[in-house]
């Protein structure tokens, strides 16, 4: 009986190690495809007018936001569809997510999208929801976060975690770095993440 010539196709499949390797290949060409474009367009690298870096205070706010897990059950991301934005305002652009690392899209919507929460409610009512949700929002299922508002505003990493989001080039100034402190003096978390979410979406309303 003639034996079966063996094809470059069926070497392929009967390979477990190759079919591996070249499945490595194709995936990371195509995610080279995909991504690297986007470090040369100025849609996505450079901040929409006006967009400036996260102050000290707003910056240990997202710090809170991040810690707590609001971003498991809050997006930050508009999608361009009509509904999306007769709800939430504008769609999300990448423009205005430069400053951040890591940005906060997400796609989980428990509660509401954060993208253009800034300036929508006072900072009395953002105070009175983190405490008891219920307060404001009778059918919230949100948690209470009442320590927030006991807890000082860490001021010993403030520096170090600005000089590292300059490394990633955010631009902040030596005197941007120097006064973070001061600027966290005699604030709790919670007026942290106050001052941050009341920046969300501020320069595309």
């Amino acid at each position: 009986m003639a034996q079966e010539k063996v094809t470059g196709h069926a070497r392929v499949e009967t390979n477990n190690f190759l079919m591996i390797v070249l499945i490595l290949v194709v995936v990371a060409i195509g995610g080279l495809v995909e991504i690297v474009p986007l470090y040369f367009q100025k849609s996505t690298t450079q901040p929409i007018e006006g967009l400036k870096p996260y102050t000290a205070l707003q910056l240990a706010g997202r710090d809170v936001y991040r810690r707590e897990g609001c971003y498991l059950c809050h997006s930050q991301q508009i999608r361009p569809f009509r509904a999306e934005a007769l709800r939430y305002g504008p769609y999300s652009v990448a423009g205005e997510f430069v400053y951040d690392h890591p940005f906060q899209w997400g796609s989980k919507r428990t509660g509401p999208d954060l993208a253009r929460v800034g300036g929508r409610y006072s900072d009395t009512w953002h105070h009175e929801h983190m405490n008891n949700p219920r307060d404001v929002v009778p059918e919230s299922v949100m948690p209470a976060y009442p320590w927030l508002e006991k807890t000082p505003a860490d001021v010993s990493t403030i520096r170090a975690h600005m000089n590292g989001m300059r490394i990633l080039g955010v631009p902040y100034t030596d005197e941007d770095i120097a006064n973070g402190p001061q600027e966290l003096n005699g604030k709790t978390e919670l007026d942290a993440l106050i001052a941050y979410l009341q920046v969300l979406g501020i320069h595309r309303k």
